[in-house]
């Protein structure tokens, strides 16, 4: 089933360099890039954007590390596009992610981890509307 998903190269992968590496593997992979861009985040639009774990630890240090530096988010298309995604981002945490997966590979702990993807079908279409408006998504 083709389907659609968000993928978020975060600043850490983007100050480094490896945009290029990350859009490579996903290509390679046999996904489509069918938009991106490169924008910034204000603070204000990453807790929107993490919403969903505003009650985590973690949630302040996200926005503020989402919030500082270039950001490229990529709607990413293709069979099973959520899972295939997501199986080659890797683990979370980076250091336990598998080798040659875009975690292994360009990330460096579990929140400096290279990549965002959606992980369903519903939260996917909320995350492009959030950066995609409808004309970039034809």
């Amino acid at each position: 089933m083709i389907e659609r998903t968000l993928g978020i190269i975060k600043p850490d992968a983007v100050r480094a360099g490896n945009s290029g590496k990350i859009i490579d593997i996903i290509e390679k992979s046999g996904l489509e890039i069918v938009a991106m861009k490169k924008i910034s985040l204000s603070k204000d639009q990453a807790e929107v954007f993490y919403e969903v774990h505003k009650d985590k630890p973690f949630y302040d240090s996200l926005t503020k590390f989402m919030s500082d530096g270039k950001v490229v988010p990529m709607v990413i298309q293709g069979d099973d596009a959520i899972k295939r995604y997501r199986q080659i981002m890797g683990a979370t945490d980076s250091s336990k992610a598998e080798k040659g997966t875009i975690r292994n590979l360009c990330g460096t702990d579990i929140e400096h981890n290279a990549v965002h993807g959606s992980d369903a079908p519903e939260t996917a279409k909320d995350e492009l509307g959030f950066f995609f408006c409808g004309y970039e998504l034809i």
